[in-house]
């Protein structure tokens, strides 16, 4: 199997969450998963799409050739201004997680390929859990494929 490379990147409103996640990823890897931090790596107010931008612009190289192992994660205050700005990216499905669940279905039913958080809307423990749900999730494929292909035609128009 193919070892998983996980872009990671947060603006200022979610550097804390991010090293929280990068922490726990080196603590239970096991060496199974390649961690990049794209940034940024302080305090001083950033714009987040500079670092949606970053990571999912990886994330789309590695799906334009077909690879399901690369994948990113995003952190700002709520999430949400990540994920607007990664879906701007051809081959990206970037959503935000609030919990294990969602972030379970989003992987299996859509084949997200960003996960997003908010640093102030999801405590340290709960995006813990959705990370790795997220992450030992698989793709359904089936009625759900059909419905990611529609996905992917509207990134042509």
């Amino acid at each position: 199997m193919s070892r998983l490379i996980l872009f990671i990147g947060s603006d200022h409103a979610g550097l804390q969450l991010k090293e929280f996640l990068k922490k726990k990823l080196a603590e239970a890897s096991d060496n199974a998963i390649t961690v990049t931090d794209v940034g940024t790596h302080s305090t001083e107010s950033c714009d987040y799409p500079d670092f949606a931008a970053k990571v999912a612009n990886q994330v789309s190289a590695g799906a334009a050739t077909g690879s399901s192992t690369t994948l990113g994660v995003l952190v700002c205050g709520s999430g949400i201004g990540m994920a607007i700005s990664a879906n701007k990216i051809p081959h990206v499905r970037a959503t935000v997680a609030w919990d294990a669940s969602s972030a379970r279905l989003c992987r299996e039913h859509n084949d997200v390929n960003v996960l997003c958080f908010g640093q102030r809307l999801t405590g340290e423990q709960v995006a813990w859990d959705a990370l790795q749900a997220w992450l030992g999730a698989s793709f359904l494929k089936g009625r759900h494929g059909l419905r990611v292909e529609k996905i992917s035609k509207l990134e042509k128009r």
